[in-house]
């Protein structure tokens, strides 16, 4: 049996209070607490997803570098007069050069001239032994002399001979001459009457006989003439040959003297007394005094466009002198090639005097005519891309692509925009060294 519950009557109401079905009404959720449900339902996936986009757009693409803005420098492409010269250094060198070898081998028995001095044509610069190309030549000499004998003998043999036949044929015109007189009498005394027919007629067959003698050796005389003249030509052509032999021969011992075969400055000279010598060997050279030249080492980049007439100024002092270029050498070595460019004017004494053998000059080759032209700054930029692609940057200052170009001329402040790149675009022009392999850049 129930227990009445103290201030509460025991009815029915008061059963149902105690079961709380009367405690229970509704509640009508906040504002807020919907969007909060809304936002942990909804929200979470997507700020997930924008970190993950987030995430995406901060990590570099293939290809791409993040590169601070102060490690580049920017130029912008500009249209500008592009000044087309190249500016390199020279070295003085004499203009010409005459190499002296020794014409025979021998030792050194006396040096006369010295290293670095003035000398003339015709000077001795030193002497030279060889007893053994002495006796050959004394040998050498004793049979051309020989020889010159035996030629002069065929000489005289043919000169007897053509005198011994025309003295003959001087006996047969003679003989001729009396016969024809003999027999003018006979014919004569044959006509009064005092010879007979027949001692006429022995008269007339010898006057025949001596005409026909003289004209065979008139014709034997013409065809040795003939022939004596060839073999007088031979016997003198070798006649010529042997005195040409014989100066040879005592020329190749004068060839131990050594001589200077035209003025100028001796140099590379340092011969040594007791110093052998072989045929051949170089002994030194001879510069032109006073005349110079300048040969200058050019980049293979300029080969060819660097060709014989360029003209060039040379920087002598405060003084600009015209030059030519003379010479191109086209062997490249060490990626250069070698240009000779001579004075357009005589130097003035001061300046010539001043200039020494091996010393450099500033030299401004010029390439062609001055126009204008898309210009970029010439820099470390061109070394990596070689002027086929450059990086542009975007118009906010913030990223820089890779973009293919074409380049012509360059000089040292300039090079010469073809292609790929317009006027007003922003390059990178620092050096691509740490970026060679990139095609995008990210600056920050």
């Amino acid at each position: 049996m129930d227990r009445p519950v103290a201030g509460l009557k025991q009815t029915g109401q008061g059963r149902r209070a105690l079961s709380g079905a009367g405690m229970d009404r509704v509640v009508v959720p906040s504002r807020r607490r919907v969007l909060l449900r809304c936002g942990l339902r909804y929200g979470a996936p997507v700020i997930i997803l924008g970190l993950m986009w987030g995430a995406w757009r901060l990590v570099p693409a293939s290809g791409t570098l993040a590169v601070s803005h102060d490690q580049l420098s920017v130029a912008r492409v500009r249209s500008a007069p592009f000044l087309d010269y190249l500016p390199v250094r020279g070295t003085v060198a004499p203009l010409n050069v005459t190499f002296i070898d020794s014409i025979q081998g021998g030792e050194v028995g006396e040096v006369v001239a010295r290293d670095g001095a003035l000398v003339h044509k015709g000077d001795v610069l030193a002497r030279l032994t060889n007893p053994q190309l002495q006796l050959d030549v004394t040998s050498r000499e004793a049979q051309i002399a020989s020889q010159l004998g035996a030629v002069s003998a065929q000489r005289l043999t043919l000169q007897q001979t053509r005198t011994a036949e025309e003295t003959q044929l001087a006996d047969a015109r003679y003989s001729l001459l009396k016969a024809q007189r003999e027999l003018s009498i006979r014919e004569q005394l044959h006509g009064q009457g005092f010879e007979s027919d027949a001692n006429v007629q022995s008269y007339h067959d010898e006057a025949d006989y001596y005409g026909q003698r003289l004209k065979r050796l008139q014709e034997a005389l013409k065809q040795d003439l003939l022939i004596a003249d060839r073999q007088g030509g031979e016997i003198d052509q070798e006649a010529q040959r042997l005195r040409s032999n014989l100066a040879v021969v005592e020329d190749s011992l004068g060839a131990l003297v050594l001589y200077a075969p035209l003025d100028g400055r001796l140099t590379n000279f340092d011969l040594q007394p007791g110093q052998a010598l072989k045929a051949g060997d170089r002994i030194g050279q001879i510069d032109s005094e006073g005349q110079y030249r300048l040969d200058a080492d050019i980049d293979e980049f300029y080969l060819g466009r660097v060709a014989i007439g360029e003209r060039a100024e040379a920087d002598l002092g405060e003084v600009s002198i015209p030059m030519t270029i003379a010479r191109v050498h086209p062997q490249v070595a060490n990626g250069q090639f070698r240009a000779e460019l001579i004075f357009d004017q005589v130097l003035p004494e001061g300046l010539r005097r001043n200039l020494r053998r091996g010393e450099s000059v500033d030299l401004r080759i010029t390439l062609g005519e001055t126009h204008t032209a898309l210009v970029l700054p010439n820099g470390p930029w061109l070394e990596a891309s070689g002027g086929t692609s450059a990086f542009v940057m975007a118009p906010n200052g913030h990223a820089a692509d890779r973009v293919g170009i074409t380049s012509g001329r360059r000089n040292p402040e300039q090079v010469e925009i073809t292609g790929g790149l317009h006027d007003g675009d922003q390059v990178v022009v620092s050096s691509y060294g740490s970026f060679r392999n990139f095609s995008h850049l990210t600056v920050h």
